[in-house]
């Protein structure tokens, strides 16, 4: 009998537990604090994911956000998406939410993927993502960066009297809209294809909105990797939030 042939689905999520419980064992030695801790983080996970995907995908491009960019990549029509680390800073200083993004896109498309958020003991993937339940009635949740709230949100959470929660990578505020603890992700200023093409697989795949905030399609494998904004929501809630977003942008 001839072994079975591991599904993309199934080769993401694999190599994306792997990474994570790694990082995981990184950081339990101790060894380096800080920016330094990142940086090996980074190095590490990104030479674990590039091996394992050469292994089981040799004829497959790879961009990832830690290696040199082939542009060859951009006549194929399979290439992976990667960030080995999304969220370094978070993971460097001890934080929960930082995610492993592995995404393969099929000629531009989010096609599949799986997203680990290693310290939430969770690895989201596309062939078992589901919407979650519909929330209570109340406030909709809006997640953003802990850090730095863009102004497109802050009116987006106004003008829906939403709720606002912070968190840290983008693999984590897209995954939590996937699980119901948001119910919109929304961000602008700056985003690269491997900050989202894996989270948008997933969230595609369990039935949200998906797209750039101004409700054109994510495209990727593109010449020039930026992808600067990126809205992720419960379907309902799409043509509010992309008219709030309109409406800004001619005021």
């Amino acid at each position: 009998m001839e072994p079975r042939v591991v599904t993309d689905t199934e080769l993401a999520a694999a190599i994306a537990n792997e990474a994570g419980d790694l990082l995981r064992a990184i950081r339990a030695e101790r060894a380096e604090t800080g920016r330094a801790l990142g940086d090996r983080g980074d190095r590490e996970a990104n030479t674990l994911i590039l091996r394992r995907l050469a292994e089981a995908r040799p004829d497959d491009f790879i961009l990832s956000e830690e290696s040199l960019d082939d542009r060859a990549r951009c006549g194929a029509r399979r290439v992976w998406i990667v960030d080995p680390l999304d969220g370094t800073r978070d993971y460097a200083d001890g934080l929960d939410d930082w995610a492993v993004h592995i995404g393969l896109a099929i000629d531009g498309r989010p096609a599949f993927g799986a997203v680990a958020v290693p310290q939430w003991g969770q690895v989201w993937c596309t062939d078992h993502a589901r919407v979650a339940a519909p929330p209570p009635p109340g406030r909709p949740r809006v997640v953003v960066s802990r850090t730095r709230c863009p102004d497109i949100a802050q009116r987006v959470a106004t003008a829906l009297d939403a709720e606002m929660l912070g968190m840290g990578s983008a693999g984590a505020k897209a995954m939590a809209v996937v699980d119901g603890r948001a119910d919109i992700y929304l961000h602008a200023g700056g985003q690269y294809e491997w900050d989202n093409c894996a989270p948008a697989a997933v969230a595609l795949a369990a039935g949200l909105h998906a797209s750039r905030i101004d409700g054109s399609p994510l495209v990727y494998n593109c010449a020039d990797p930026l992808l600067p904004d990126l809205l992720i929501c419960r379907p309902e809630l799409a043509q509010q939030v992309l008219g709030v977003i309109a409406q800004a942008g001619t005021a």
